[in-house]
């Protein structure tokens, strides 16, 4: 039974591959490829996402790699995934804000049936970041814990520190902080005056004061 199961998962796993690689091979064939393949950094793979094995997760790398990386449960909390389920679902049905240009955009993407979306949101749901509630952490007004809350705040809702430990947090912000620059490379922002900057240093201390022991 443990072959079984073992061998089960290596074949959704390898499944699971394909699908990016053919999501990656459209974009490379699109002149809206680069638009849509950097929407979100590249930085999880199927295998990363909880309970890989899942139908959920499944469902979320076989939908979600259509039109961008893959994007971490993580990203949003369980409130803020409904309105993101349904405004993705509009798009790859071939509407949004683009008018025509949306529907060219999404010619040959399939969009999740209702089955598919209830299922799809219940595993987000499940594994959405758990939102800090402001008044166990006094220091968000502090400068170490306004490094914290404009930086973070910018791509997803604020985590609750105790969600890590502070050796953990570290590896965290190192990757956060690779997404961010991956992100401005690809819109070509430059550092305006006066405009709020990264503080890694103050994030990291405020992080490991409050987080997990």
């Amino acid at each position: 039974m443990k072959g079984l199961l073992i061998l089960l998962l290596a074949l959704a796993g390898a499944a699971l591959a394909d699908e990016a690689s053919e999501a990656k091979k459209r974009w490379a064939e699109s002149p809206h490829g680069p638009m849509l393949e950097r929407i979100l950094p590249p930085a999880l793979e199927a295998k990363d996402l909880p309970q890989p094995e899942s139908e959920g997760a499944r469902l979320v790398a076989g939908y979600c790699v259509q039109c961008h990386n893959l994007p971490n449960p993580a990203m949003h909390s369980a409130a803020r995934w409904p309105s993101v389920v349904s405004r993705m679902v509009f798009r790859m049905d071939g509407h949004g804000n683009l008018g025509t240009l949306m529907a060219d955009m999404m010619a040959g993407v399939k969009a999740p049936d209702a089955k598919e979306r209830r299922a799809l949101l219940s595993y987000l749901q499940k594994n959405a970041q758990r939102p800090l509630d402001p008044a166990r952490y006094p220091e968000l007004d502090a400068p170490s814990g306004e490094a914290f809350r404009l930086a973070c705040s910018q791509c997803h809702v604020l985590p609750d520190p105790k969600r890590h430990t502070a050796a953990e947090w570290r590896a965290v912000v190192a990757r956060m902080e690779r997404n961010m620059q991956w992100m401005n490379r690809v819109v070509g922002s430059k550092p305006v005056p006066g405009e709020p900057q990264l503080r890694v240093e103050e994030i990291d201390a405020f992080l490991k004061k409050y987080a997990r022991r």
